[in-house]
């Protein structure tokens, strides 16, 4: 037998406990997050699998005129199968070139 305390009413269904399921993960804001996130190749937008361990990601820091970490940084993944075809090199410094931090003039 179950006991029912005396004097609570059962919660309203919309916050009722949901199944194991149905269960989202939410932050202290209440917005909604996932446990796993996607990675795309910076160099060809496709999706990197959770289990492709060839991938990399780097972070690319700023630096003001002294040389300085300024706190940003820009956010750049590479797939195995780039690295793999030792496009990589080139592929990064496309990328850097069409964020402006890195010029080919001498």
């Amino acid at each position: 037998a179950q006991a029912i305390s005396a004097g609570k009413d059962p919660p309203p269904p919309e916050q009722a406990v949901q199944p194991q399921q149905a269960r989202k993960m939410q932050n202290d804001e209440g917005r909604i997050v996932d446990l796993y996130l996607p990675r795309k190749c910076s160099a060809t937008n496709r999706l990197i699998p959770a289990k492709e361990h060839g991938a990399v990601q780097l972070n690319i820091g700023q630096v003001d005129e002294q040389g300085r970490y300024t706190g940003e940084f820009f956010t750049f993944a590479l797939a195995g199968f780039i690295r793999q075809r030792g496009e990589s090199d080139s592929c990064l410094n496309r990328l850097l070139h069409e964020k402006g931090l890195l010029t080919f003039s001498k």
